[in-house]
Protein backbone atom coordinates (compact mmCIF):
# COMPACT_ATOMS: atom_id res chain seq x y z
CA UNK A 1 0.00 0.00 0.00
CA UNK A 2 1.59 2.79 -1.38
CA UNK A 3 1.29 6.56 0.49
CA UNK A 4 0.11 8.11 -2.69
CA UNK A 5 0.02 5.82 -5.02
CA UNK A 6 -1.60 2.85 -6.78
CA UNK A 7 -1.11 0.31 -4.21
CA UNK A 8 0.24 -3.07 -5.61
CA UNK A 9 2.57 -6.07 -5.31
CA UNK A 10 5.49 -4.07 -5.37
CA UNK A 11 5.14 -2.07 -1.88
CA UNK A 12 8.12 -3.16 -0.26
CA UNK A 13 10.52 -1.95 -3.33
CA UNK A 14 12.39 0.95 -2.98
CA UNK A 15 10.61 3.24 -4.88
CA UNK A 16 11.50 6.50 -6.12
CA UNK A 17 9.08 9.62 -4.65
CA UNK A 18 8.43 13.00 -6.32
CA UNK A 19 6.55 15.94 -4.58
CA UNK A 20 4.44 17.93 -6.56
CA UNK A 21 3.72 21.67 -6.28
CA UNK A 22 0.68 23.64 -7.98
CA UNK A 23 0.48 27.45 -8.58
CA UNK A 24 -2.13 28.76 -11.29
CA UNK A 25 -2.65 32.20 -12.87
CA UNK A 26 -5.06 34.09 -14.30
CA UNK A 27 -7.91 31.55 -13.43
CA UNK A 28 -11.94 32.35 -14.08
CA UNK A 29 -13.70 34.37 -11.51
CA UNK A 30 -16.52 33.23 -11.07
CA UNK A 31 -17.81 35.13 -8.07
CA UNK A 32 -20.22 38.21 -8.33
CA UNK A 33 -18.92 40.43 -5.42
CA UNK A 34 -15.49 38.90 -5.14
CA UNK A 35 -12.63 36.54 -7.09
CA UNK A 36 -12.74 32.97 -6.84
CA UNK A 37 -12.04 30.68 -4.01
CA UNK A 38 -9.71 28.18 -6.02
CA UNK A 39 -8.62 24.46 -4.57
CA UNK A 40 -6.94 22.01 -6.90
CA UNK A 41 -7.92 17.98 -6.75
CA UNK A 42 -5.34 15.64 -8.06
CA UNK A 43 -6.24 12.14 -8.96
CA UNK A 44 -4.61 9.04 -10.71
CA UNK A 45 -5.25 6.08 -13.13
CA UNK A 46 -2.99 3.65 -13.65
CA UNK A 47 -2.47 2.95 -17.81
CA UNK A 48 -4.78 -0.67 -17.12
CA UNK A 49 -8.25 1.30 -16.77
CA UNK A 50 -10.23 4.40 -16.88
CA UNK A 51 -11.03 4.99 -13.11
CA UNK A 52 -9.59 8.08 -11.43
CA UNK A 53 -8.56 7.84 -7.92
CA UNK A 54 -8.07 11.00 -5.75
CA UNK A 55 -5.11 11.25 -3.95
CA UNK A 56 -5.66 14.54 -2.61
CA UNK A 57 -6.52 18.18 -2.28
CA UNK A 58 -5.16 21.64 -1.81
CA UNK A 59 -5.92 23.88 0.75
CA UNK A 60 -8.63 26.62 -0.10
CA UNK A 61 -7.54 30.29 -1.13
CA UNK A 62 -9.64 32.51 -0.07
CA UNK A 63 -10.23 35.43 -2.98
CA UNK A 64 -7.43 34.49 -5.79
CA UNK A 65 -7.06 33.85 -8.94
CA UNK A 66 -2.94 33.61 -8.96
CA UNK A 67 -2.88 31.12 -6.26
CA UNK A 68 0.51 29.44 -5.03
CA UNK A 69 -0.94 26.26 -3.11
CA UNK A 70 0.90 25.51 -0.28
CA UNK A 71 0.13 21.72 0.33
CA UNK A 72 2.43 19.43 -1.88
CA UNK A 73 1.68 16.01 -2.81
CA UNK A 74 3.99 13.05 -2.37
CA UNK A 75 4.01 10.36 -5.48
CA UNK A 76 5.71 7.00 -5.74
CA UNK A 77 6.77 7.15 -9.17
CA UNK A 78 7.44 3.78 -11.06
CA UNK A 79 9.49 4.27 -14.34
CA UNK A 80 8.26 1.65 -16.35
CA UNK A 81 4.52 2.42 -15.84
CA UNK A 82 2.58 5.48 -17.36
CA UNK A 83 0.80 7.01 -14.12
CA UNK A 84 -1.81 8.91 -15.43
CA UNK A 85 -2.74 12.33 -13.30
CA UNK A 86 -5.23 15.14 -13.48
CA UNK A 87 -5.67 17.99 -11.78
CA UNK A 88 -8.92 20.09 -11.65
CA UNK A 89 -9.29 23.67 -10.16
CA UNK A 90 -12.81 24.45 -8.57
CA UNK A 91 -13.99 27.65 -6.96
CA UNK A 92 -15.36 26.44 -3.21
CA UNK A 93 -18.24 28.00 -2.83
CA UNK A 94 -19.55 26.25 0.69
CA UNK A 95 -17.78 26.15 4.09
CA UNK A 96 -17.69 22.04 4.03
CA UNK A 97 -15.64 23.05 0.53
CA UNK A 98 -17.81 20.08 -1.43
CA UNK A 99 -17.26 20.03 -4.89
CA UNK A 100 -20.74 19.05 -5.65
CA UNK A 101 -21.35 22.68 -5.23
CA UNK A 102 -17.96 24.16 -6.43
CA UNK A 103 -17.79 25.97 -9.69
CA UNK A 104 -15.54 24.52 -12.13
CA UNK A 105 -12.40 26.39 -13.30
CA UNK A 106 -10.43 23.80 -15.13
CA UNK A 107 -8.53 21.14 -15.72
CA UNK A 108 -5.09 19.56 -16.55
CA UNK A 109 -4.43 15.87 -17.78
CA UNK A 110 -0.98 14.85 -17.79
CA UNK A 111 1.22 11.97 -17.17
CA UNK A 112 3.71 11.96 -13.61
CA UNK A 113 6.67 11.11 -16.98
CA UNK A 114 6.16 14.24 -18.64
CA UNK A 115 5.87 16.40 -15.50
CA UNK A 116 9.41 14.63 -13.83
CA UNK A 117 11.13 15.20 -17.46
CA UNK A 118 10.36 18.56 -17.86
CA UNK A 119 10.32 19.11 -13.48
CA UNK A 120 8.73 22.60 -14.29
CA UNK A 121 4.95 22.06 -16.81
CA UNK A 122 3.16 25.04 -17.75
CA UNK A 123 -0.20 24.33 -19.89
CA UNK A 124 -3.55 26.37 -20.23
CA UNK A 125 -6.15 24.56 -18.26
CA UNK A 126 -8.85 23.75 -19.91
CA UNK A 127 -12.81 22.76 -19.65
CA UNK A 128 -14.55 19.84 -20.01
CA UNK A 129 -15.27 20.01 -23.29
CA UNK A 130 -11.58 20.66 -23.84
CA UNK A 131 -11.97 24.45 -24.78
CA UNK A 132 -9.51 26.76 -22.78
CA UNK A 133 -10.43 27.48 -19.61
CA UNK A 134 -10.25 31.64 -19.90
CA UNK A 135 -6.75 32.67 -19.89
CA UNK A 136 -6.06 30.37 -16.81
CA UNK A 137 -2.90 28.38 -16.58
CA UNK A 138 -1.52 25.51 -14.01
CA UNK A 139 2.19 25.19 -13.64
CA UNK A 140 3.50 21.53 -11.90
CA UNK A 141 6.69 20.86 -10.23
CA UNK A 142 8.22 17.96 -9.51
CA UNK A 143 11.22 17.32 -7.22
CA UNK A 144 12.57 13.43 -5.92
CA UNK A 145 12.43 13.41 -2.54
CA UNK A 146 15.14 11.52 -1.26
CA UNK A 147 15.53 12.89 2.18
CA UNK A 148 12.72 11.95 4.71
CA UNK A 149 13.36 14.04 7.43
CA UNK A 150 11.09 17.06 8.41
CA UNK A 151 11.62 20.77 10.36
CA UNK A 152 9.10 21.35 13.26
CA UNK A 153 8.66 24.71 14.31
CA UNK A 154 7.17 26.59 16.71
CA UNK A 155 6.62 30.35 16.07
CA UNK A 156 5.34 33.11 17.38
CA UNK A 157 5.49 37.36 17.28
CA UNK A 158 5.87 40.26 18.93
CA UNK A 159 4.30 43.96 18.49
CA UNK A 160 3.45 43.05 14.72
CA UNK A 161 2.60 46.43 13.16
CA UNK A 162 -1.53 47.58 13.01
CA UNK A 163 -3.05 46.70 9.69
CA UNK A 164 -6.62 46.88 10.37
CA UNK A 165 -8.59 49.84 10.68
CA UNK A 166 -10.75 48.60 13.12
CA UNK A 167 -9.04 45.80 14.55
CA UNK A 168 -5.09 44.52 15.15
CA UNK A 169 -3.45 42.36 12.38
CA UNK A 170 -4.75 39.06 11.36
CA UNK A 171 -0.88 37.68 10.43
CA UNK A 172 0.14 34.56 8.91
CA UNK A 173 3.47 33.26 8.00
CA UNK A 174 4.98 31.96 4.47
CA UNK A 175 8.29 30.22 4.42
CA UNK A 176 9.94 30.16 1.01
CA UNK A 177 12.93 28.29 -0.34
CA UNK A 178 15.66 29.84 -2.35
CA UNK A 179 15.50 28.24 -6.01
CA UNK A 180 17.12 28.66 -9.73
CA UNK A 181 14.58 30.54 -10.69
CA UNK A 182 13.52 32.72 -7.25
CA UNK A 183 12.07 31.92 -4.13
CA UNK A 184 9.90 28.73 -4.05
CA UNK A 185 6.67 28.48 -1.23
CA UNK A 186 7.34 26.20 1.11
CA UNK A 187 4.48 26.45 3.80
CA UNK A 188 1.91 28.69 4.79
CA UNK A 189 0.16 29.16 8.59
CA UNK A 190 -2.72 29.48 9.70
CA UNK A 191 -4.17 32.82 10.22
CA UNK A 192 -4.19 34.39 13.82
CA UNK A 193 -7.00 37.11 14.11
CA UNK A 194 -6.56 40.52 15.45
CA UNK A 195 -3.43 39.92 17.17
CA UNK A 196 -0.33 41.66 17.12
CA UNK A 197 1.27 39.17 19.52
CA UNK A 198 0.54 35.59 17.81
CA UNK A 199 1.50 32.39 18.29
CA UNK A 200 0.89 30.06 15.56
CA UNK A 201 0.22 26.13 15.82
CA UNK A 202 3.14 24.26 15.93
CA UNK A 203 3.84 22.95 12.15
CA UNK A 204 6.05 20.88 9.94
CA UNK A 205 7.92 21.45 6.69
CA UNK A 206 9.91 18.88 4.67
CA UNK A 207 13.47 19.74 5.45
CA UNK A 208 14.12 19.01 1.06
CA UNK A 209 10.84 21.68 0.61
CA UNK A 210 12.61 24.08 3.05
CA UNK A 211 16.33 24.56 2.08
CA UNK A 212 17.29 21.46 -0.29
CA UNK A 213 18.30 19.76 2.70
CA UNK A 214 20.58 22.49 2.91
CA UNK A 215 20.84 23.89 6.10
CA UNK A 216 22.92 26.95 5.42
CA UNK A 217 20.98 27.55 2.49
CA UNK A 218 18.81 30.89 2.38
CA UNK A 219 15.19 30.70 4.00
CA UNK A 220 12.90 33.75 3.93
CA UNK A 221 10.02 34.39 6.20
CA UNK A 222 7.32 36.80 4.87
CA UNK A 223 4.52 37.90 7.26
CA UNK A 224 1.77 38.99 6.13
CA UNK A 225 -1.76 40.94 7.36
CA UNK A 226 -4.46 38.84 6.26
CA UNK A 227 -7.71 40.47 4.17
CA UNK A 228 -11.03 38.19 3.14
CA UNK A 229 -10.37 40.41 -0.26
CA UNK A 230 -7.34 38.14 -1.21
CA UNK A 231 -5.24 41.15 -1.01
CA UNK A 232 -3.39 40.53 2.24
CA UNK A 233 -1.50 43.69 3.71
CA UNK A 234 2.58 42.75 3.72
CA UNK A 235 4.10 43.50 7.27
CA UNK A 236 7.52 42.38 6.65
CA UNK A 237 9.84 39.42 6.07
CA UNK A 238 13.56 38.57 7.08
CA UNK A 239 15.97 35.88 5.58
CA UNK A 240 17.86 33.38 7.61
CA UNK A 241 19.12 29.62 7.23
CA UNK A 242 18.45 26.67 9.92
CA UNK A 243 21.93 26.90 10.98
CA UNK A 244 21.44 30.61 12.40
CA UNK A 245 18.42 29.19 13.85
CA UNK A 246 20.09 26.84 15.57
CA UNK A 247 22.84 29.18 16.97
CA UNK A 248 20.02 31.90 18.07
CA UNK A 249 18.55 29.23 20.14
CA UNK A 250 21.76 28.16 21.77
CA UNK A 251 20.31 30.20 24.98
CA UNK A 252 16.85 30.99 24.83
CA UNK A 253 14.81 31.80 21.30
CA UNK A 254 15.83 32.49 17.81
CA UNK A 255 14.14 36.38 17.26
CA UNK A 256 14.31 38.18 14.04
CA UNK A 257 13.34 41.71 12.82
CA UNK A 258 10.40 41.53 10.05
CA UNK A 259 11.37 44.13 8.33
CA UNK A 260 9.37 46.25 5.77
CA UNK A 261 11.86 47.98 3.38
CA UNK A 262 9.52 50.30 2.14
CA UNK A 263 8.59 51.75 5.43
CA UNK A 264 12.58 51.10 6.29
CA UNK A 265 13.38 54.06 3.43
CA UNK A 266 10.60 56.51 4.60
CA UNK A 267 10.39 56.42 7.92
CA UNK A 268 13.15 57.82 10.01
CA UNK A 269 14.15 55.56 13.07
CA UNK A 270 12.27 52.50 11.61
CA UNK A 271 13.60 49.10 13.78
CA UNK A 272 10.94 47.01 12.71
CA UNK A 273 7.38 46.22 11.88
CA UNK A 274 7.48 43.15 14.42
CA UNK A 275 9.59 40.51 15.50
CA UNK A 276 9.21 37.18 14.54
CA UNK A 277 10.46 34.62 16.80
CA UNK A 278 11.26 30.96 16.39
CA UNK A 279 10.37 28.94 19.89
CA UNK A 280 11.48 25.39 18.79
CA UNK A 281 13.31 24.07 15.65
CA UNK A 282 14.00 20.64 15.07
CA UNK A 283 14.96 18.76 12.60
CA UNK A 284 13.52 14.89 12.81
CA UNK A 285 13.57 11.75 10.88
CA UNK A 286 9.92 11.32 9.54
CA UNK A 287 9.17 7.55 9.67
CA UNK A 288 7.54 6.23 6.58
CA UNK A 289 4.05 4.14 6.24
CA UNK A 290 6.55 0.73 5.58
CA UNK A 291 8.93 1.98 8.60
CA UNK A 292 6.19 1.08 10.68
CA UNK A 293 4.52 -1.87 8.96
CA UNK A 294 7.78 -3.62 8.82
CA UNK A 295 8.83 -1.85 12.47
CA UNK A 296 6.59 -4.13 13.86
CA UNK A 297 2.52 -1.59 14.31
CA UNK A 298 -0.14 -3.96 14.02
CA UNK A 299 -3.30 -2.14 11.80
CA UNK A 300 -6.15 -3.83 13.77
CA UNK A 301 -9.25 -3.71 11.59
CA UNK A 302 -13.44 -3.56 12.97
CA UNK A 303 -16.20 -3.08 10.92
CA UNK A 304 -19.72 -1.61 11.57
CA UNK A 305 -22.57 -2.20 9.39
CA UNK A 306 -25.77 -0.39 9.18
CA UNK A 307 -28.89 -2.42 9.94
CA UNK A 308 -31.16 0.91 9.89
CA UNK A 309 -34.85 0.76 8.51
CA UNK A 310 -34.43 2.76 6.08
CA UNK A 311 -32.25 -0.22 4.06
CA UNK A 312 -35.33 -2.09 2.97
CA UNK A 313 -36.54 -5.43 3.70
CA UNK A 314 -33.76 -7.71 3.06
CA UNK A 315 -36.18 -10.46 1.68
CA UNK A 316 -36.79 -7.67 -1.12
CA UNK A 317 -34.54 -7.12 -4.25
CA UNK A 318 -35.17 -3.45 -3.65
CA UNK A 319 -33.44 -3.60 -0.17
CA UNK A 320 -29.67 -2.64 0.21
CA UNK A 321 -29.04 -6.27 1.95
CA UNK A 322 -30.78 -7.85 0.09
CA UNK A 323 -28.32 -10.83 -1.17
CA UNK A 324 -28.46 -11.72 -4.93
CA UNK A 325 -28.17 -14.98 -6.38
CA UNK A 326 -24.26 -14.47 -7.01
CA UNK A 327 -23.90 -13.66 -3.44
CA UNK A 328 -23.49 -10.13 -3.37
CA UNK A 329 -24.92 -6.67 -2.62
CA UNK A 330 -23.12 -3.57 -1.69
CA UNK A 331 -22.55 -4.38 2.09
CA UNK A 332 -20.61 -7.38 0.71
CA UNK A 333 -18.77 -5.83 -1.80
CA UNK A 334 -17.18 -2.63 -0.13
CA UNK A 335 -16.65 -5.57 3.26
CA UNK A 336 -14.79 -7.95 0.39
CA UNK A 337 -12.88 -5.09 -1.41
CA UNK A 338 -11.41 -3.10 1.84
CA UNK A 339 -10.88 -6.25 3.53
CA UNK A 340 -9.11 -8.08 1.06
CA UNK A 341 -6.45 -5.14 1.68
CA UNK A 342 -6.01 -4.42 4.58
CA UNK A 343 -6.01 -7.98 6.35
CA UNK A 344 -2.48 -8.26 5.39
CA UNK A 345 -1.57 -5.85 7.74
CA UNK A 346 -2.99 -7.41 10.71
CA UNK A 347 -1.17 -10.93 11.79
CA UNK A 348 -4.05 -12.64 13.51
CA UNK A 349 -6.83 -11.75 10.94
CA UNK A 350 -9.26 -12.08 13.21
CA UNK A 351 -11.52 -8.75 12.79
CA UNK A 352 -14.43 -7.54 15.35
CA UNK A 353 -17.58 -6.91 13.30
CA UNK A 354 -20.38 -4.74 14.90
CA UNK A 355 -23.63 -3.66 13.70
CA UNK A 356 -25.83 -0.73 14.52
CA UNK A 357 -29.68 0.94 13.91
CA UNK A 358 -31.53 -2.75 14.69
CA UNK A 359 -33.53 -4.95 16.88
CA UNK A 360 -31.63 -7.91 17.82
CA UNK A 361 -32.59 -11.25 19.90
CA UNK A 362 -33.21 -12.01 22.19
CA UNK A 363 -35.30 -9.14 23.81
CA UNK A 364 -35.58 -7.03 20.22
CA UNK A 365 -34.29 -4.38 21.85
CA UNK A 366 -32.84 -1.43 19.37
CA UNK A 367 -29.15 -1.57 19.93
CA UNK A 368 -26.22 0.94 18.03
CA UNK A 369 -23.05 -1.30 19.11
CA UNK A 370 -23.57 -4.81 18.52
CA UNK A 371 -21.62 -8.09 17.72
CA UNK A 372 -23.14 -9.87 14.32
CA UNK A 373 -22.21 -12.63 15.55
CA UNK A 374 -24.10 -11.90 19.10
CA UNK A 375 -21.05 -12.96 21.06
CA UNK A 376 -20.22 -9.70 22.69
CA UNK A 377 -17.28 -11.44 24.76
CA UNK A 378 -15.63 -12.34 21.44
CA UNK A 379 -17.08 -10.01 18.70
CA UNK A 380 -13.92 -11.23 16.56
CA UNK A 381 -14.30 -13.48 12.72
CA UNK A 382 -11.95 -15.35 11.15
CA UNK A 383 -10.58 -13.25 7.83
CA UNK A 384 -13.10 -11.46 5.90
CA UNK A 385 -14.60 -14.35 5.02
CA UNK A 386 -15.75 -15.11 8.94
CA UNK A 387 -17.12 -11.59 8.87
CA UNK A 388 -19.11 -12.03 5.37
CA UNK A 389 -20.43 -15.58 6.89
CA UNK A 390 -21.54 -14.08 10.23
CA UNK A 391 -22.86 -10.84 8.24
CA UNK A 392 -24.72 -13.38 6.40
CA UNK A 393 -25.96 -15.40 9.40
CA UNK A 394 -26.64 -12.34 11.69
CA UNK A 395 -29.19 -10.60 8.47
CA UNK A 396 -32.30 -12.98 9.10
CA UNK A 397 -32.47 -12.86 12.97
CA UNK A 398 -32.61 -8.98 13.02
CA UNK A 399 -35.40 -6.34 12.86
CA UNK A 400 -33.67 -3.18 11.19
CA UNK A 401 -35.31 -0.53 12.30
CA UNK A 402 -32.72 2.87 13.88
CA UNK A 403 -32.17 5.86 13.92
CA UNK A 404 -28.56 5.92 12.28
CA UNK A 405 -26.10 6.94 15.38
CA UNK A 406 -22.26 6.47 14.49
CA UNK A 407 -21.00 7.96 18.05
CA UNK A 408 -21.27 4.50 20.06
CA UNK A 409 -19.17 2.33 17.56
CA UNK A 410 -16.98 5.29 17.13
CA UNK A 411 -16.74 5.88 21.00
CA UNK A 412 -16.13 1.49 21.40
CA UNK A 413 -13.07 1.51 18.37
CA UNK A 414 -11.67 4.79 20.60
CA UNK A 415 -11.58 2.86 23.72
CA UNK A 416 -8.80 0.75 22.20
CA UNK A 417 -6.86 3.62 20.91
CA UNK A 418 -6.93 5.42 24.35
CA UNK A 419 -5.30 2.17 25.85
CA UNK A 420 -3.19 1.68 23.23
CA UNK A 421 -1.75 5.40 22.97
CA UNK A 422 -1.22 4.86 27.14
CA UNK A 423 1.48 2.46 26.03
CA UNK A 424 3.83 5.27 24.45
CA UNK A 425 4.45 3.05 21.41
CA UNK A 426 3.59 2.95 17.96
CA UNK A 427 2.85 -1.09 18.22
CA UNK A 428 -1.10 -0.58 16.99
CA UNK A 429 -3.41 1.27 14.66
CA UNK A 430 -7.36 1.59 14.27
CA UNK A 431 -8.88 1.18 11.55
CA UNK A 432 -12.82 2.06 11.76
CA UNK A 433 -15.40 0.81 8.68
CA UNK A 434 -18.64 2.18 8.84
CA UNK A 435 -20.77 1.09 5.92
CA UNK A 436 -24.01 2.65 5.92
CA UNK A 437 -27.01 3.79 3.61
CA UNK A 438 -28.61 7.17 5.26
CA UNK A 439 -27.67 10.24 7.10
CA UNK A 440 -26.43 10.92 10.64
CA UNK A 441 -28.77 10.74 13.45
CA UNK A 442 -26.60 11.69 15.90
CA UNK A 443 -24.43 14.26 14.50
CA UNK A 444 -23.40 16.56 17.20
CA UNK A 445 -22.17 13.31 19.23
CA UNK A 446 -20.48 12.12 16.50
CA UNK A 447 -18.62 15.16 15.83
CA UNK A 448 -17.54 14.86 19.42
CA UNK A 449 -16.54 11.35 18.46
CA UNK A 450 -14.36 11.95 16.09
CA UNK A 451 -12.41 15.07 17.08
CA UNK A 452 -11.62 12.89 20.66
CA UNK A 453 -10.33 10.18 18.44
CA UNK A 454 -8.16 12.14 16.34
CA UNK A 455 -6.04 12.14 19.02
CA UNK A 456 -5.99 8.36 18.98
CA UNK A 457 -4.17 6.12 16.80
CA UNK A 458 -7.52 5.74 14.74
CA UNK A 459 -8.72 6.55 11.35
CA UNK A 460 -12.26 6.13 10.25
CA UNK A 461 -13.40 5.27 6.77
CA UNK A 462 -17.09 5.49 5.88
CA UNK A 463 -18.72 3.91 2.48
CA UNK A 464 -22.21 5.35 1.68
CA UNK A 465 -24.36 2.76 -0.18
CA UNK A 466 -27.60 3.37 -2.25
CA UNK A 467 -28.52 6.81 -3.43
CA UNK A 468 -29.42 8.52 -0.23
CA UNK A 469 -27.82 12.56 0.10
CA UNK A 470 -24.38 12.09 1.96
CA UNK A 471 -23.43 15.60 1.77
CA UNK A 472 -23.04 15.31 5.73
CA UNK A 473 -20.94 12.27 5.61
CA UNK A 474 -18.59 14.69 2.87
CA UNK A 475 -18.32 17.55 5.85
CA UNK A 476 -17.50 14.61 8.04
CA UNK A 477 -14.37 14.24 5.97
CA UNK A 478 -12.32 17.08 6.73
CA UNK A 479 -10.12 17.53 3.37
CA UNK A 480 -10.34 21.17 3.36
CA UNK A 481 -11.64 22.20 6.81
CA UNK A 482 -10.50 21.93 9.64
CA UNK A 483 -13.73 19.44 11.49
CA UNK A 484 -15.11 20.83 15.09
CA UNK A 485 -17.00 19.57 18.02
CA UNK A 486 -20.44 20.77 18.72
CA UNK A 487 -18.61 23.27 21.42
CA UNK A 488 -15.89 24.38 19.09
CA UNK A 489 -13.31 22.10 19.78
CA UNK A 490 -10.88 21.42 16.46
CA UNK A 491 -9.71 17.57 14.85
CA UNK A 492 -6.16 17.46 15.80
CA UNK A 493 -5.83 15.89 12.22
CA UNK A 494 -8.36 14.39 9.91
CA UNK A 495 -9.25 11.10 10.16
CA UNK A 496 -12.03 10.40 8.25
CA UNK A 497 -12.42 9.32 4.56
CA UNK A 498 -16.10 8.92 2.92
CA UNK A 499 -16.13 7.29 -0.41
CA UNK A 500 -19.76 7.17 -2.04
CA UNK A 501 -19.81 3.62 -3.38
CA UNK A 502 -22.17 3.94 -6.30
CA UNK A 503 -18.63 6.04 -7.96
CA UNK A 504 -17.27 2.37 -7.85
CA UNK A 505 -19.93 -0.03 -8.12
CA UNK A 506 -19.58 -0.88 -12.31
CA UNK A 507 -15.78 -0.90 -11.18
CA UNK A 508 -13.51 -3.41 -10.35
CA UNK A 509 -13.24 -3.84 -6.54
CA UNK A 510 -9.48 -2.89 -6.37
CA UNK A 511 -9.99 0.52 -7.33
CA UNK A 512 -12.72 1.15 -4.63
CA UNK A 513 -10.18 -0.49 -2.38
CA UNK A 514 -7.31 2.20 -3.55
CA UNK A 515 -9.86 5.29 -3.31
CA UNK A 516 -10.97 3.49 0.19
CA UNK A 517 -7.53 3.32 1.82
CA UNK A 518 -5.83 5.99 0.15
CA UNK A 519 -5.32 8.43 3.22
CA UNK A 520 -4.79 5.82 6.06
CA UNK A 521 -0.59 5.62 5.14
CA UNK A 522 -0.58 9.44 5.78
CA UNK A 523 -2.96 9.03 8.60
CA UNK A 524 -0.45 6.28 10.31
CA UNK A 525 2.66 8.31 9.29
CA UNK A 526 1.19 11.36 10.51
CA UNK A 527 0.07 10.37 13.86
CA UNK A 528 2.78 8.29 15.09
CA UNK A 529 5.59 10.74 13.84
CA UNK A 530 3.38 13.69 15.39
CA UNK A 531 3.50 12.08 18.82
CA UNK A 532 7.52 11.22 18.05
CA UNK A 533 6.75 7.35 18.25
CA UNK A 534 8.99 5.69 15.91
CA UNK A 535 8.52 2.16 14.97
CA UNK A 536 8.12 -0.47 17.66
CA UNK A 537 10.90 -2.67 16.48
CA UNK A 538 13.53 0.28 15.45
CA UNK A 539 16.72 1.67 17.35
CA UNK A 540 16.29 4.81 14.84
CA UNK A 541 15.65 7.75 17.71
CA UNK A 542 13.80 10.22 15.59
CA UNK A 543 15.74 13.27 16.23
CA UNK A 544 18.26 13.80 14.05
CA UNK A 545 19.12 17.54 14.79
CA UNK A 546 17.76 20.28 17.38
CA UNK A 547 17.59 23.89 18.06
CA UNK A 548 14.56 24.18 20.47
CA UNK A 549 13.94 26.59 23.02
CA UNK A 550 11.77 26.65 26.06
CA UNK A 551 8.47 28.12 26.10
CA UNK A 552 8.08 31.69 25.03
CA UNK A 553 5.19 33.83 26.85
CA UNK A 554 5.71 36.62 23.54
CA UNK A 555 2.26 37.14 23.50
Amino acid sequence: MAAAGIPGSRATDCVTKVAISIACENLLDMDTFSKSDPLCVLFMTSSSGPHWTEIGRTEKIQNCLNPKFSKTFVIDYYFEMVQKLKFEVYDIDSENCSLRDADFLGELECTLGQIVSSRKLTKPLLMKDKRPAGRGTITVCAEERTDNRVVEFEASARKLDKKDFFGKSDPFLEFYRQTETGWQLAHRTEVVKNNLNPNWRPFRIPLQSLCGGDVEKPIKVDCFDYNNSGSHDFIGCFETTLVQIQQASQTYAAEFDCINSKKKQKKKGYKNSGVIIIKKCQVVKEYTFLDYIMGGCQINFTIAIDFTGSNGDPSTPQSLHYINPHGFNEYLAAIWAVGNVIQDYDSDKMFPAFGFGAKIPPTMQVCHEFPINFNPSNPFCAGIEGVVQAYQQCLPQVRLYGPTNFSPIINHVACFGRQAIQQNTASQYYVLLIITDGVITDMDETRNAIVNASQLPMSIIIVGVGGADFSAMEFLDGDDGILRSATGQAAMRDIVQFVPFRQFQNGPQEILAQSVLAEVPGQVTGFFNTMRLGPPNSNTPPLEISASAPPSDAS
